[in-house]
């Protein structure tokens, strides 16, 4: 275990109260305390209010749910669910004109369908809602209040044209553009004069120096003098409605949120938060910034990849344990890194302790494998197994509507048959309706052409097959076949083993490659076999 950690640890139980042999401390009585993770153990964390670990994923719905998001909310879940807490889902949809319909609804679904569902949300609803920040707005209002009230922050009636102008001169002169503060020097008169008019204002929080440091859980020691490179942050918009910074500390602070585990972007804002805090009189929580999800050169993955989103995954076939073990596989927070974790043994592997600052690199060409592994534990599930089936059939009629022949070949045993025989070579069931198996859904064509420039005893190895299939029926095994095809080959005159297996081939699929002769029997079963070899026979008697 690192000394970081043990460090951090120790800095967290001098502020706050633990339910152990620890004493309360003068700064731990103003909202509630918490308990950090004991650093020889894995006990279970709490407050002293009887709560335990609470922790949130708060994404802004003016998109949809993409994998740097899936991996905020999978570390979120696991921590909570690690250490008996709730993960909380919670919407921060301020921003109302960049807004994109249906997107608040597909984060929740997202959630669910990966396996990490919510114990409070906007849909599932929980005692400390509501969890649309659109919702909350009278105590952002009464927040603000209260920080203007103690001379914390202040009216500003500075208009969009005099900011853009500061802004162009700063770009001009090679600075970094920020606000003046200009309205922090405004008379109480001349604030209230302007209110009474109805002037257009915006409430600024007032930045001071003199930041406290604080301990980062994952990136240690930290203290950014906000004041001396940012001009007063807007924390009340005009129409009404907070920024980010105020709104998340205030949700934070009502929801009784012990632990904020988020992107290492947020790192630098987080002394101006604790700002704000202390402005307010509130016990902030613990905070711990994520390294970032990056592709595997170390570049920003980027919404405009396209290939990142959640739900194109999903449409794609990819399996939710699949993307959670490939994000977790490439970061850190885990005693090991083997591939095919479930989301229970990644909770009973997970230790904060072990997360890095590193940025995760993740190398999506990986996703295959992960996925390859994935489905094979599907398939062995009989429960699992059993929706891979419906879902295959679904995919099957509606690939495949107007040519299927035979509804046997629907059939839940059969295609269970086909998922076990396949288990380990595909990668996703939609492998299973593309061309290269459409053997198995639907009866090939071959001419007699393709049939006689492979062998001139067509005859004799269709009957020779079509006894093997017999003989053997229901309790036929692939390896049995494989041995039996082997002596029904030595039986022709003049055609090579390499030819009667193309020819066989041909019969069963129609295609020149795909898995084994035997196989392939096995799966298609005696009766849809048999057809096919008659198929053959009747075909060489024809020409």
């Amino acid at each position: 275990m690192s000394w970081s950690w043990l460090r951090t640890c120790r800095w967290y139980l001098n502020r706050t109260v633990t339910l152990g042999d620890f004493h309360c401390s003068a700064t731990a009585t103003k909202r509630r305390t918490k308990r950090l993770p004991d650093c020889a153990s894995s006990r279970r964390y709490a407050t002293t209010d009887g709560g335990d670990v609470r922790v949130r994923f708060a994404p802004s719905p003016t998109g949809f749910l993409h994998l740097g998001g899936l991996r905020t909310a999978l570390y979120n879940y696991i921590f909570a669910k690690k250490y008996g807490g709730s993960f909380v889902l919670r919407l921060e949809d301020t921003d109302q004109s960049r807004l994109v319909p249906g997107a608040a609804e597909a984060i929740e679904e997202m959630l669910q369908w990966a396996g990490i569902p919510p114990d409070e949300s906007p849909a599932r609803g929980g005692p400390l809602g509501p969890y649309l920040q659109s919702k909350r707005l009278e105590l952002y209002r009464q927040a603000a209040s209260q920080l203007v009230d103690g001379g914390h922050a202040y009216h500003c009636f500075c208009s969009p044209q005099r900011l853009e102008l500061l802004k162009k001169e700063a770009l001009r002169t090679g600075q970094t553009p920020r606000y003046d503060n200009r309205c922090r020097h405004l008379r109480g008169e001349q604030v209230q004069e302007k209110l009474a008019q109805g002037a257009p204002h915006v409430i600024r929080f007032r930045l001071e120096e003199g930041v406290e440091s604080f301990q980062d859980l994952i990136f240690g020691w930290n203290r950014h003098e906000v004041a001396q490179v940012e001009g007063d942050p807007v924390v009340i918009k005009a129409d009404g409605f907070p920024t980010y910074h105020l709104a998340n500390i205030v949700d934070d602070h009502h929801m009784r949120i012990s632990h904020v585990l988020r992107g290492s972007e947020w790192l630098i804002s987080t002394s101006k938060h604790l700002l704000m805090y202390r402005a307010l009189g509130w016990q902030p929580p613990a905070f711990g910034h994520l390294p970032l999800l990056t592709n595997k050169d170390g570049s920003k993955l980027s919404k405009r990849q396209g290939d990142i989103f959640i739900q194109k995954f999903q449409r794609d076939g990819v399996l939710p344990e699949a993307l959670l073990d490939i994000t977790t596989n490439c970061g850190s927070g885990f005693s090991s890194n083997r591939v095919g974790r479930t989301i229970d043994e990644l909770i009973s592997e997970f230790n904060p302790s072990r997360i890095t600052t590193h940025s995760a690199l993740l190398d999506l060409e990986k996703l295959p494998e992960f996925n390859k592994t994935h489905l094979q534990h599907h398939i062995e599930d009989e429960q699992k197994c059993n929706f891979l089936i419906k879902d295959l059939q679904e995919q099957i009629r509606e690939a495949y509507t107007s040519a299927i022949q035979d509804e046997d070949l629907l059939y839940d045993d059969y295609i269970r048959r086909v998922l076990h025989l396949r288990k380990g070579h595909i990668s996703s069931l939609r492998e299973l309706v593309s061309p290269a198996y459409s053997y198995l859904w639907v009866r090939p064509s071959f001419s007699s052409q393709q049939v006689a420039a492979l062998s001139t005893e067509a005859r004799q190895v269709a009957t020779f097959a079509l006894k093997l299939v017999e003989e053997r029926g229901e309790a036929a095994a692939v390896d049995q076949i494989s041995k039996d095809l082997k002596t029904l080959a030595k039986q022709t005159k003049g055609t090579k083993y390499s030819d009667v297996m193309r020819l066989l081939r041909l019969t069963l699929s129609g295609l020149q490659q795909g898995p084994s002769v035997a196989e392939m029997m096995v799966a298609l079963g005696p009766a849809e076999t048999i057809h096919r070899l008659q198929k053959l026979l009747l075909l060489d008697e024809t020409s």
